[in-house]
């Protein structure tokens, strides 16, 4: 039995869903974070453990293995069953404690009438199990034969069939169907080798009598040819998902019983109630707290930021509506779950609904939210007038967040167990505000440091295995949301190696045209299916569901490999080819070190007591070893971790959980002390652990991080989008967004985490790295776009061109490459089902985007990077309940219009003075002129929603009458010039020659 055992336990073929229900290796994590704690409490750091005898208490939830005669503590349904027989393939069986080392073992033999049941060989439920199995076998090989679909022989591709109901996987991988993906790729192939002989023909035939310009255009030309390879080789492998909700439910929470489901802390970070409106961020959390998941399973924890007392007070009043709200969602099941939004909807709200009180209710909660409405609005208007002395609480207290930049941590539970309960009765999930601890001279690290504030905050009170993180602004749309990331995070098959799942941006309040294209369908619907097929889509900000402990800067698990095949049909003393390797090879299997220690015998003393369970034996020997060892490594987990030891036992947790040693008000305070402004000195926090500092855009960092360990994430795109947020609607706002991610990406380029340099050796993989080099490398495309935007004004204006007189084989190479352009995209918006206007607008907000922020983001990081001059961040501005669109055509100025609107003006200069040099000269000049034009136009066309956003709207006289003023003066002015109507030829006779005299 003890060489079975050892065989078992240190076999790679073991199955995930039994380490799934394995109690032994959670209560193990449990027992080694209390008894490091303990002994931390206790001892002090790098305590000697020798002569400390810890009692131990035997875990109910294992059964205990007897040797065949009663213990009297040990009820006799905790026994566990033993076969009769040696080497039977029991798993998990170590040696019996005895007195007596010649006492026989008798183990309680296993009845099969009884213990296997209707499950055993031969019976009916075996014989129909077999006979579903053969039938989903016959509909598998048909899948794999169905000429519609790629086949891949990964576990997740298709749904297995497996034997058990409780094994079917959660999700599957869905194929873009061959018909769609095969042509595409083919496309992209030939594309390829079109491009490398456009540029041969373009290196071998140099414009003499214009090197410069032509210079130019290759370089640029080449650039973006570089540009399309790291964008497009990454979508070669693009994939969907589905997931089964059924069977989660029916796996994890089933009705009448306790859920199974995982915890999950949601984040929700808001920094300036002037720019992002409380009545916004009440909407997110109304909606997060209504979520269809079980509250005792769900935890809401808000970052204030910017220590204002308005995000206070608005959180507080939300806290009580929440109460009213809560119940009517989950009554009804309505759908979305944010009132504003809700009540906002052009729908039949009576739509499936059969109660007959749901109108009488709904109109009552509609003038509820209204109420709630006015007594938000009241506390922003009283906002506006701050206090000469600041602002005091209600029992006279000043507000400890007067000083924005100097104020203690703050941490107030308003629901949950220390909070009240909803009008019905019934537990609200938990509302925790935080406001981190700040002081002079600390660099707070802007979003990424109160993120990672929010992770250890978390870690104390609540501990969930898994964190949701929201904008302020982006408000829960689908409600079993969260469930639907649970379908990858707690599937045993695809589930242990995830990292995070990422969910599409979806919006609300944009134009129907999309004009500065806010909705990037482009990137969500194209780029990160691709991504998803290769580790996985990239971290973008928002709505994503994070595994704690890949945020802990763990690797990830590895993979068990198979084990080899062996010929069992073969005598042993069989040497043919195809076994004698295999047996030869055979390693013999190694106990791990901690199995060895638990299998050590304990003899009987003269005086000792009768023996004890194995278990019992077992996990006392384990929870010793191992609070010793944390005992040792306690100085290198708080190096890593910081100085807290509640903190530090958390992250022992794997499958999360609070300890049981520490009393609500000790965990507070310790709350309080992770928030301080120099807990991180001197550990990982930012370079190893959390979201990653060095970059405005840290989630870009974050991801990257977690894709170098190993792990690999998830896009999961549910029927109903699952979070919605507020675009930017004027130019403006939507420019400086854009300049903010692509400061981000030059920042990490000339970090020491840039992909170009950064995490070869670890688990990223080749085509993931040229998602994230093209994520950084992308500003730097502006340079060489801005001069080829450039060159139509300058070939219009010089007569000049940047090709050579066309031949017929350099026409064959332009128009195959025209072709393959426009091929590519029809069949990229075929197979993602992207809509024409969609893909359109997003190339027109490439160039505008290029020629603007891009372009600035380059020379402000290269500022930062060189003169160290740094940039001061801007939070975009969210919308609130203003006027639809009202926005859309408000004209900030700023430096970064300039650029474009420059752009414009010289390609409409170029275009007008192209056509009067063609009338000046005749006939024969039209020819070369319609390749000058095309390429000015193809500007214009580009810069065309610009050049709207730039006008505004029609009542805005002054900036119409100023930029078409200048754009007239300079046509007219230059028609003045190529005309010269008042100016005899020179090329003709001369007047006096022919007898005239105009005088």
């Amino acid at each position: 039995m003890e060489a079975s055992a050892g065989l078992v336990a240190g076999s790679h073929n073991r199955d995930d869903l039994e380490d799934e229900f394995n109690w032994r290796d959670r209560d193990d994590s449990q027992y080694a974070a209390e008894s490091m704690l303990h002994a931390h409490m206790t001892y002090g750091r790098g305590g000697d453990l020798d002569g400390v005898h810890q009692p131990f208490q035997p875990n109910p939830n294992v059964p205990l293995l007897t040797n065949g005669q009663m213990v009297d503590d040990i009820p006799p349904e905790q026994h566990a069953l033993v076969p009769s027989f040696v080497g039977g393939g029991g798993k998990r069986i170590h040696p019996l404690p005895y007195a007596d080392s010649n006492l026989p073992v008798q183990p309680r033999s296993m009845d099969p009438s009884k213990d296997i049941g209707s499950y055993g060989y031969g019976s009916v439920a075996w014989k129909e199990r077999m006979e579903s199995w053969k039938q989903k076998q016959e509909r598998l090989h048909q899948a794999r034969n169905d000429g519609g679909k790629d086949w891949n022989g990964d576990g997740d591709d298709a749904d297995l069939p497996l034997m058990d109901e409780a094994r079917q996987p959660l999700s599957r991988k869905v194929p873009i169907p061959s018909s769609l993906i095969n042509p595409y790729r083919m496309i992209i192939v030939i594309r390829l080798v079109i491009v490398c002989l456009f540029f041969h023909y373009r290196v071998m035939h140099p414009v003499h009598d214009a090197f410069v310009l032509w210079l130019i255009s290759v370089i640029c030309e080449i650039w973006f040819a570089m540009s399309w390879i790291l964008d497009q080789f990454p979508k070669w492998f693009p994939i969907e998902r589905e997931t089964y909700l059924d069977r989660l439910t029916l796996r994890f929470d089933k009705e009448g019983q306790p859920s199974q489901l995982a915890p999950v802390d949601f984040f929700v970070s808001t920094v300036d109630p002037a720019k992002e409106p409380p009545l916004v961020t009440a909407n997110t959390i109304l909606s997060i707290l209504a979520v269809d998941y079980p509250v005792d399973k769900l935890s809401c924890y808000v970052s204030d930021d910017g220590a204002a007392m308005l995000t206070f007070e608005g959180l507080s009043e939300t806290s009580e509506f929440a109460k009213k709200w809560v119940p009517f969602c989950k009554k009804y099941s309505i759908e979305p779950r944010a009132p504003e939004w809700y009540f906002q909807q052009k729908i039949d709200y009576l739509k499936d609904k059969v109660v007959p009180n749901f109108v009488r209710d709904r109109r009552a909660m509609k003038r509820e939210y209204e109420e709630f409405k006015i007594r938000i609005n009241a506390l922003v208007a009283k906002a506006q007038k701050v206090p000469e002395e600041g602002w005091t609480m209600q029992d006279g207290t000043p507000w400890p967040g007067n000083n924005v930049r100097d104020h203690p941590g703050m941490i107030q539970v308003f629901l949950g167990q220390s909070g009240g309960l909803d009008v019905e009765g019934n537990e609200l999930p938990r509302l925790v505000y935080v406001s981190r601890e700040k002081r002079p001279g600390y660099n707070h690290h802007k979003k990424a440091g109160a993120m990672n504030a929010l992770v250890r905050v978390s870690a104390v009170l609540t501990n969930a295995p898994y964190m949701l993180n929201l904008d302020c602004d982006h408000y829960v749309n689908n409600s079993k949301a969260v469930k639907e990331a649970m379908c990858f995070m707690m599937d045993p098959l695809v589930g242990k190696k995830v990292c995070y799942v990422q969910f599409p941006q979806r919006f609300d309040s944009i134009d129907r045209h999309d004009r500065y294209a806010n909705k990037n369908v482009v990137f969500f619907d194209i780029n990160m299916k691709g991504l998803d097929g290769i580790q996985g889509p990239i971290y973008v900000g928002t709505g994503c569901v994070f595994r704690r402990q890949a945020l802990y800067g763990y690797d990830a698990p590895k993979t068990k490999k198979p084990p080899s095949r062996t010929c069992n049909c073969w005598p042993k003393w069989c040497v043919c080819c195809f076994c004698f390797g295999n047996r030869k090879n055979k390693k013999k299997v190694t106990k791990p070190k901690t199995e060895k220690k638990k299998r050590l015998f304990f003899k009987k003393e003269e005086n000792q007591s009768p023996a004890y369970a194995l278990s019992e034996i077992d996990e006392a020997a384990a929870g010793a070893e191992t609070q010793k060892a944390g005992i040792v490594n306690q100085q290198k987990l708080e190096k890593k971790f910081g100085q807290s030891a509640v903190f530090v036992a958390s992250t022992l947790l794997e499958n999360g959980g609070t300890l049981r040693c520490d009393s609500p008000a000790s965990l507070l305070k310790e709350a309080i002390h992770v928030i301080g402004c120099g807990y991180e000195d001197k550990t990982d926090w930012g370079k190893e652990i959390g979201w990653i500092y060095g970059s405005v855009t840290e989630d870009i960092l974050t991801g990257f991080k977690m894709h170098c360990h190993g792990w690999r994430s998830i896009y999961c795109i549910p029927k109903r989008p699952a979070f919605k947020g507020s675009a930017p609607l004027n130019l403006s706002d939507r420019l400086n967004q854009v300049l903010r991610w692509a400061l981000g990406s030059i920042e990490i380029f000339f970090s020491n985490h840039c992909p170009l340099w950064y995490g070869y050796g670890g688990g990223l993989k080749f085509l993931e790295r040229f998602s994230y080099i093209n994520s950084i490398v992308y500003p730097w495309t502006s340079i060489p776009l801005l001069a080829y935007c450039t060159l139509p004004a300058i070939c219009l204006l010089t007569g000049k061109f940047i090709t050579p007189e066309l031949s017929n084989l350099a026409s064959i190479w332009y128009m195959s490459l025209f072709i393959c352009i426009f091929a590519t995209g029809i069949l990229e918006m075929r197979w993602a089902r992207v809509a024409v206007d969609d893909w359109w607008r997003n190339e027109q907000f490439w160039v505008i985007g290029g020629v603007s922020a891009h372009l600035f983001a380059v020379f402000q990081g290269l500022l930062k990077v060189i003169a160290g001059v740094d940039t001061s961040f801007t939070v975009t501005t969210k919308a609130g309940d203003d006027e639809e669109f009202s926005e859309l055509y408000t004209f900030k100025w700023t430096t970064l219009l300039i650029p474009p609107t420059t752009l414009l003006l010289l390609n409409f200069i170029g275009v007008v003075a192209g056509i009067s040099n063609a009338i000046n000269n005749g006939y024969e000049s039209w020819g070369p002129l319609f390749g000058k034009l095309f390429f000015a136009f193809w500007v214009i066309v580009h810069l065309y929603p610009f050049l709207k956003g730039l006008l505004g709207r029609q009542n805005r006289t002054p900036t119409i009458v100023i930029v078409w003023s200048i754009l007239l003066a300079s046509i007219i002015s230059l028609l003045w010039v190529r005309v010269n109507p008042f100016l005899a030829k020179t090329d003709g006779p001369l007047l006096e020659e022919c007898g005239l005299d105009c005088t």
